[in-house]
């Protein structure tokens, strides 16, 4: 792996409250940014994203705060993006895309988060998520041989066994077009979007882990995340607006209840890509001017995303809420670090 370091600039605490406290002024909102930045400080836990650094992706860590950011990838010529951290915060996942032309690719890897151990678990792959033991990577197979950055161009799941190497298929051959998957704490369900297959125009589906049951969460919108206790589940419900709800697996058909509104904005600011802290205080989310590149949305894996940033939400209030980096560097997709073995 590259030895290339990236120069990163450190904002000052009083730089850095001025900025968010101008974003939220500008947006309207009734958050309490200062105080929450203040309670960040304490937060034993960091986060990874991916940022468009110098021309080039790169997965980038800082903590909940926004203060000692860290490049955890250092490669200049490789665009790394999509980073999940391992429930021990000891390893990460992540997409490349390699290669150029007809030939390029997108590819799931795995490293420790000091960058050893760097290894290709799957090609033409993508959308990587853990078990909750952090010994088994499941990943979503691209739909074609063709590079596409449509997030939906998948067909069928699999799961990596990281001890062994072995790949296992989901035993339901009909998964298509699903994207942004995530695995429950019990390891009996997937949660993720589908959209324009197995026979939904769009939707959040829980597929049984082990067995062929499909059920429609009924929720709008996209890109879920179960916490890491798997009672709840957060996601988009619309460009504007992240939510979260009671996940009961309890009865016949799995539901979400209690649905409630954690991050409302205005246009043309967006709001995406959610994410539970390991202990369900928070969530960490993408925010931006809605834009497309070569007709393809921002939130889009590998399209760039000018002006957006990292921001850190209370998961107990509605727009309590904080922005933790400031540069606009497309800064999207972010995943948090469990304490133990954070630092690289």
């Amino acid at each position: 792996m590259a030895a290339m370091h990236r120069a990163f600039r450190r904002r000052s605490s009083t730089c850095a409250t001025g900025v968010i406290a101008a974003v939220v002024i500008a947006a309207g909102w009734t958050a309490y940014a200062d105080d929450l930045a203040a309670e960040l400080k304490d937060c034993p836990y960091r986060i990874a994203y991916e940022s468009w650094q110098d021309g080039n992706w790169e997965l980038l860590a800082v903590h909940a705060d926004g203060s000692a950011p860290v490049n955890l990838t250092k490669t200049p010529d490789v665009n790394e993006m999509y980073p999940h951290a391992s429930p021990d915060g000891a390893k990460i996942v992540f997409v490349v895309d390699e290669a150029a032309g007809a030939a390029k690719v997108r590819n799931v890897y795995c490293m420790n988060l000091d960058g050893s151990g760097r290894r290709r678990l799957a090609e033409n792959a993508r959308e990587p998520c853990w078990d909750s033991q952090g010994t088994v990577v499941a990943c979503l197979h691209g739909e074609s041989d063709s590079f596409t950055y449509t997030d939906y161009a998948t067909k069928g799941l699999a799961r990596i066994d990281l001890a062994t190497g072995l790949c296992s298929e989901h035993p339901n051959a009909g998964l298509q077009h699903l994207y942004n998957v995530c695995w429950s704490p019990d390891g009996k369900w997937f949660v993720s979007t589908v959209h324009a297959g197995m026979g939904f125009k769009h939707a959040i589906l829980a597929i049984e882990a082990d067995g062929n049951g499909v059920y429609n969460l009924g929720l709008p919108g996209c890109r879920p995340d179960v916490s890491p206790d798997g009672k709840k589940v957060a996601w988009g419900a619309s460009d504007w607006t992240l939510r979260a709800g009671d996940l009961d697996f309890s009865g016949p058909t799995p539901q979400v209840k209690n649905v409630r509104d954690l991050v409302a904005s205005q246009e043309p600011m967006e709001v995406y890509h959610v994410d539970w802290s390991p202990d369900g205080r928070y969530v960490a989310f993408s925010r931006g001017p809605k834009s497309k590149r070569m007709g393809r949305a921002a939130e889009i894996v590998g399209m760039q995303a000018e002006g957006w940033n990292i921001c850190v939400a209370d998961a107990a209030a509605a727009n309590r809420w904080t922005a933790i980096t400031s540069d606009g560097k497309s800064n999207k997709e972010p995943d948090w670090i469990p304490a133990r073995d954070a630092k690289p």
